[in-house]
């Protein structure tokens, strides 16, 4: 195998929206790093059934709703 052309993989510890972390081994940042997740397996609704909320980030929620809000069906 070729030499010095493997990524570097290290320990990294891994911080959950509800705050329980984990550790495991990756290429992000450097050895001891700490990734905090905004949105995870607990929280986003493909994986919760759709019961909670997405957090607006940008007006990118709102842009669309005023953009396509009236194309939804009529009541």
């Amino acid at each position: 195998m070729k030499a010095n052309i493997h990524p570097d993989y290290h320990v990294i510890k891994v911080v959950m929206t509800d705050g329980t972390d984990f550790t495991t081994r990756s290429t992000y940042g450097s050895d001891g790093a700490v990734l905090n997740l905004d949105i995870d397996p607990k929280t986003h609704p493909a994986w919760t059934g759709g019961t909670q909320q997405l957090m607006d980030r940008g007006g990118r929620l709102s842009r669309f709703n005023a953009r396509f809000g009236a194309l939804g069906v009529k009541k």
